[in-house]
């Protein structure tokens, strides 16, 4: 494929490089515009730069783009509970358990290959081979909300609005210990763990920013029930930040207690609300779901001591 040429001009001055490729480049959310960047298929006046290299305004920018990749995961008959449905996005209820996207270990029994059959080929190409329409990710074990784009069009649109923080997303999770205050931030980056890259850490070697508004909802003895509220979102990122303030969350057996919690499937965290602007009519679009049955579960035997 031949390269795309790009020039430069007065009103580019000071735009970092990747905000100048998602910008000009309909097709290229700002993430795959840095990992273009970051793979040396993007040059600035035939010099590669990294990705945060601010323009004058005069510059002519190349990328290389490929080919978008063929999807590889199959269409599978796999339930799924639909909150929210039209022609560009479908927003779906994820059951703790379920995978969103094939992976080494899982190559098939995803929400991908649900969505696959469920809507043929009307799925956004953006995500690549093992991940069409997905616009952002919630972990195995957390129950919830998620959304995914039926065209580039819509998963561009969303991809945006995952960058200015206009797509909301809120949980609900039951956290270990007492919460001094009613609500409160944590800020704090987050990074790959140095000592076992599988997992994620509050670092400052590496990690991205990331900011967690919690809120407390009701309190028990040893535990409470708690409300957040994404600003960024780095993988693990709940999980990562209540940890580090002491507060793992309930049957999280990678960043807490390493004893699964009986009747639970995973660690006690639903993605209750998501809020986003319609890519193609410009309104604003506010769901919920109630929590699981397994997290109601938790919540009743903690009100009964």
């Amino acid at each position: 494929m031949e390269p795309t040429v790009l020039q430069a001009g007065p009103e580019s001055a000071g735009v970092r490089l990747d905000s100048f490729l998602a910008a000009r480049l309909e097709k290229l959310t700002r993430s795959a515009a840095q990992r273009l960047i970051e793979t040396g298929q993007v040059t600035v006046d035939g010099r590669t730069v990294p990705k945060s290299c601010k323009l004058a305004g005069t510059e002519l920018v190349t990328a290389a783009i490929p080919e978008p990749e063929p999807v590889n995961a199959v269409p599978q008959d796999i339930p799924l509970d639909v909150v929210y449905e039209d022609g560009d996005v479908i927003v779906v209820n994820k059951p703790a358990g379920l995978v969103v996207h094939p992976a080494p270990g899982h190559p098939d029994g995803t929400l991908v290959n649900a969505l696959l059959y469920h809507c043929g080929s009307s799925l956004s190409g953006i995500g690549g081979a093992l991940r069409p329409g997905i616009v952002h990710r919630i972990d195995r074990d957390t129950s919830g909300l998620i959304i995914a784009a039926k065209n580039d069009f819509a998963h561009q649109a969303l991809a945006a609005q995952l960058q200015d923080h206009s797509l909301a997303r809120t949980y609900e999770a039951v956290a270990a210990g007492g919460f001094r205050e009613d609500r409160g931030t944590v800020d704090a980056p987050i990074g790959r763990c140095g000592s076992d890259r599988k997992k994620m850490a509050v670092t400052d070697r590496g990690g991205r920013p990331a900011v967690t508004h919690w809120e407390t909802l009701e309190r028990f003895s040893g535990y409470t029930h708690i409300r957040c509220r994404l600003e960024t979102g780095r993988t693990h990122q709940i999980r990562v930040h209540m940890a580090y303030i002491g507060h793992p969350i309930l049957g999280d057996t990678v960043y807490g207690a390493k004893k699964p919690v009986s009747g639970l499937t995973g660690q006690c965290l639903h993605a209750a609300g998501l809020r986003f602007v319609h890519p193609r009519t410009g309104e604003a679009v506010e769901l919920q779901c109630p929590l699981d049955a397994e997290f109601q579960n938790i919540l009743e035997k903690l009100r009964r001591g």
